[in-house]
């Protein structure tokens, strides 16, 4: 007897080796270069609560009224191809009922132009393209990827600094996993504003340098721990006026106890959110561990057939031994008996 290689056993092999090393090389190198904040990222997200602010056309602070904080992020992508840096344009404007109708953002309460650069790996920023302001911190309009539960140090723009944000709890977000991280702002002196000296009760004539004061008292940001995306946002910012000098707010400008993401913002995010997590997920646990098993299947199968082979029997015998006559195979009577007979 004799063994054989079966072609099944040697396809079985080759695809089974072929899965291993393909699916591990989604692990090791397609994953990781997946995470990298995009170039292209167009954007709006809208926070809303009620809340009260200064009304000029009054020239007084209007209480319980609807505020409106839109931003959106437009991608540049040219500058990001040639930087290797994601480079962002960022623009908020904060409206009133008055002025949230009209087209013009320049006629909202507030309307305020960035731009952020970051490494598209690391969230790092990235001092070049045109950045305005300069900035500093961890996470920003999102957390870095694979999101640890610790503090992470978040940039808020209308401090102009950063702000510790602690792990507070794993939550869910319309029923996706997330990472809730909360922080505060006390009190602190953000600038100067060129005012009429009556508006902040100063004694001083005609205009003064009055300082302006913002303060935080909770931002909650709930964090896509794979993808870094912020799903859901909570603020409870104030900004005030104050006299030179003054230990005192004089005038409220903006104030409210909860800004949150609308519901069909918050819906948005955690949909992208649940697609970016899929993908990476895809690529560095699923397909790998599948893949594993399924290749490593296919390898054992192979070399079981590999080694059993296929048996086949001998058709003739070595000439030291005798040949076996066509004859005797045929009729089963030995030649040589029909010899003998013949005599």
């Amino acid at each position: 007897m004799r063994r054989s290689m079966s072609p099944l056993s040697l396809i079985l092999l080759g695809a089974g080796v072929f899965l291993l090393v393909f699916t591990q090389l989604l692990a090791w190198y397609v994953e990781p270069r997946a995470k990298r904040t995009p170039t292209d990222t167009v954007s709006t997200t809208v926070f809303e609560g009620r809340g009260r602010y200064f009304d000029t056309g009054s020239v007084s602070t209007v209480d319980d009224q609807t505020i409106t904080i839109t931003r959106r992020v437009l991608g540049d992508v040219a500058a990001g191809e040639r930087s290797g840096n994601a480079v962002w344009d960022v623009s908020t404007q904060i409206d009133t009922p008055k002025t949230l109708p009209l087209a013009d953002p320049r006629k909202s309460l507030q309307w305020t132009t960035e731009r952020w650069v970051t490494d598209r790996r690391t969230n790092l920023p990235v001092h070049c393209c045109e950045e305005k302001p300069g900035f500093e911190g961890e996470a920003y309009l999102k957390f870095p990827f694979d999101v640890e539960r610790r503090t992470y140090t978040w940039w808020d723009s209308s401090l102009g600094a950063t702000v510790p944000l602690a792990f507070d709890k794993a939550t869910r977000i319309d029923g996706h996993e997330g990472y809730r991280f909360v922080g505060a702002v006390e009190p602190t002196a953000t600038g100067t504003r060129l005012v009429p000296g009556v508006l902040v009760g100063s004694k001083e004539p005609g205009q003064v340098l009055a300082e302006e004061w913002y303060s935080n008292a909770r931002i909650e940001l709930t964090v896509d721990p794979r993808t870094g995306r912020i799903m859901n946002a909570m603020i409870a910012p104030t900004k005030t006026l104050r006299a030179p000098g003054s230990k005192k707010d004089a005038v409220t400008l903006l104030s409210s106890e909860r800004l949150e993401f609308t519901e069909a913002t918050r819906r948005e995010q955690v949909k992208l959110a649940s697609e970016d997590s899929g993908r990476l997920e895809l690529l560095g646990e699923t397909a790998p561990l599948a893949g594993g098993i399924a290749g490593g299947l296919l390898v054992a199968a192979g070399a079981v057939l590999l080694m059993r082979g296929r048996r086949q029997p001998n058709t003739q015998v070595s000439d030291e031994t005798g040949s076996v006559d066509r004859f005797e195979l045929v009729t089963g009577v030995s030649s040589g008996t029909n010899r003998l007979n013949e005599h």
